[in-house]
């Protein structure tokens, strides 16, 4: 689109609402998939808030964290110890989350392959999105150093769709997940793998504002969320966000007792 047409694209976007708003998602998964889940979301909310909510894509998690960070997002859905970096960096703060789910990692082998307990991990190479995906890879490899004493070369190859194929085709012996992704995951892969161990449950992903947004648009922002649940279950459902409920960032402090930062990258 030539930059007069975008301007005036945009100028006609102002216009019919009275604010417009750039959401930034974590990409767990390749942009076409988001899309397709989140994009019915948005304009839902942009039609109950009379804010137009506009995604605004990122080229893998590195480059997400690298937006937030910046302060280049509105409104972003984050994992939760993103949501802390994003807190100590910008001052978002949450929300809306789930009130009946809660993020816990999985790590993954070959079915019937030769990987039947953590110690065979030790010394190998295994595969995560991205160092600071929550529950894949950053609760993951705390909890595999520590709790367990396994000594493992990280190799991170983007998504959780790769990690799962990297994992079926025997390029590592195991890799990180989170449930809902592996859940979601195509079934032929999934049918190729086993989860072998899964993380502390802590709290899931949050919805996250950026304090230059005015509080009542916020405050509609966060009805339009909570009302989706009656109006369209199955939409939340995608993300997912089931349930949602009021969030605040004291539901992602106790994460800093983990210890993750030494993990963090």
């Amino acid at each position: 689109m030539a930059w007069h047409g975008l301007v005036l694209w945009f100028a006609s976007i102002s216009t019919a609402f009275a604010c417009v708003l750039q959401v930034g998602v974590v990409p767990q998964f390749e942009e076409r998939k988001l899309l397709e889940v989140w994009q019915p979301v948005l304009e839902y909310v942009s039609n109950q808030s009379g804010c137009q909510l506009y995604w605004t894509g990122s080229a893998n998690i590195p480059d997400f964290e690298d937006r937030f960070i910046e302060g280049a997002y509105d409104l972003s859905y984050m994992n939760p110890y993103h949501a802390l970096l994003a807190w100590d960096a910008q001052k978002y703060r949450p929300l809306v989350r789930s009130g009946s789910r809660k993020l816990q990692g999985v790590l993954v082998v070959r079915e019937g392959g030769s990987i039947n307990r953590l110690d065979d991990l030790n010394g190998k190479t295994l595969a995560f999105p991205s160092p600071n995906a929550l529950g894949a890879s950053l609760l993951m490899r705390a909890e595999l150093a520590t709790l367990h004493g396994l000594d493992i070369t990280p190799k991170y190859v983007k998504t959780h769709p790769s990690v799962y194929l990297h994992v079926a085709k025997g390029l590592v012996p195991a890799g990180g997940g989170v449930a809902r992704t592996l859940a979601a995951a195509d079934p032929l892969v999934k049918s190729r793998l086993k989860v072998l161990y899964e993380t502390r449950a802590v709290a899931p992903h949050p919805l996250v504002i950026h304090p230059r947004i005015p509080e009542q648009v916020a405050s509609k922002i966060q009805a339009a969320f909570l009302k989706l649940q009656v109006d369209h279950p199955e939409l939340l459902a995608g993300i997912p966000m089931n349930d949602p409920v009021k969030a605040s960032i004291d539901d992602y402090l106790p994460l800093r007792d983990l210890n993750l930062k030494e993990f963090q990258q």
